[in-house]
């Protein structure tokens, strides 16, 4: 049997309601990749329904070079403390992808900085880090170098052997080998859980795997309705939004998260969620209330009604709060308090500022 080129299930035309379906006994990819591509319809989730022990089994029984995709603006999210002790294969190559989502004015040497300074809190070795912009739409551009160093990096390292992309749901795994192919034949969409199964394909004198994307837990997104994700992942260079703020303010991402920063000091807050996304300001006195009266009517969308509340004292100065799947806030100036209300399902961690 074949495998859909697009999301490598394996190929079927006797049950609609199963992946791998397609109504041409002789097709190439399967329905779900079909209408994906061309309508941007899933037809059905599978957000929560890839296995992680499968992927890394399967990855353990190669000797590859890991290519360990991250999206650099949901980093936390992408974040797998776990993998070396995890994964068989020592060598890890790690790719920060959707550096054209940042501000421009992020530098590659700080960003750097900043994914190995991560890397290592969270016990991660690498042998490398490269960063990576617009590979959607201008990955073979003269101004893009984006691709010549995946390569180059992939080359030093790989010794001999094949090489495997994997990361979260969504991280940008097949559009990197996408554009490393220099063509469109892995399906790519903002929907989670795209690929579905080992992906292989024929690289200059070596193979290089897709693997279905981890699901992220904790993440905004792994949790969203469907129709929602057009709204919460960026789909262009993120404008970030400064709050000047002084006493108890509160910041609403959406219907989502709530920022209560209590006792400011002449604080500067900037946020860097997807430009669709509503932030509203408000009092802390009333936020309580506000949310109550107005979440799921003005302040949308939501996930669910089960919240929890984390807290944070301490010196927050040039540190970013971390809402993963959402964005962040980067806070400068003295606060004496934060609460970040959200849904309990949603990890909220606090971060030295990346920007």
């Amino acid at each position: 049997m074949k495998k859909c080129q697009g999301c490598g299930a394996m190929l079927q035309s006797d049950d609609p309601k199963k992946i791998g379906y397609t109504p041409k006994k002789d097709g190439i990819v399967c329905q779900r990749c079909f209408r994906l591509t061309h309508y941007n319809d899933p037809m059905v989730s599978y957000r929560e329904g890839i296995g992680f022990e499968k992927v890394i089994d399967q990855i353990n029984q190669m000797n590859a070079l890991i290519c360990f995709v991250v999206d650099l603006f949901d980093f936390e999210a992408g974040l797998l403390s776990r993998i070396n002790a995890l994964s068989k294969n020592e060598d890890i190559l790690l790719i920060a992808t959707k550096r054209d989502l940042l501000p421009i004015t992020s530098g590659y040497d700080k960003l750097s900085k900043f994914i190995m300074s991560r890397c290592k809190e969270e016990g991660i070795l690498l042998k490398g880090v490269v960063i990576t912009s617009d590979l959607a739409n201008h990955a073979a551009s003269e101004e893009n170098p984006s691709v010549n160093h995946v390569l180059e990096a992939i080359h030093m390292l790989r010794k001999g052997r094949d090489v495997v992309l994997m990361g979260m749901s969504n991280a940008g795994k097949s559009t990197l080998l996408n554009a490393l192919l220099q063509s469109h034949v892995i399906t790519t969409s903002a929907h989670p859980g795209t690929t579905l199964d080992l992906i292989e394909i024929e690289l200059e004198d070596f193979k290089i795997y897709d693997t279905p994307g981890l699901s992220a837990v904790g993440s905004v997104l792994t949790y969203c309705q469907e129709k929602d994700l057009k709204t919460l992942i960026p789909s262009k260079r993120i404008k970030p939004r400064v709050f000047q703020l002084n006493k108890n303010q509160s910041l609403s991402l959406g219907g989502i998260a709530r920022i209560d920063l209590w006792g400011c000091e002449h604080v500067s807050a900037t946020v860097y969620v997807s430009n669709e996304l509503m932030i509203h300001r408000s009092k802390c006195e009333n936020a309580d209330d506000l949310w109550e009266k107005h979440r799921g009517l003005e302040l949308v969308p939501v996930l669910s009604d089960s919240l929890k509340k984390t807290t944070y004292q301490g010196n927050i100065d040039g540190h970013d709060i971390v809402i993963c799947g959402l964005g962040f806030v980067c806070i400068h100036g003295r606060v004496q308090r934060v609460h970040v209300v959200s849904d309990e399902r949603v990890n909220v961690t606090f971060r030295k500022a990346m920007i």
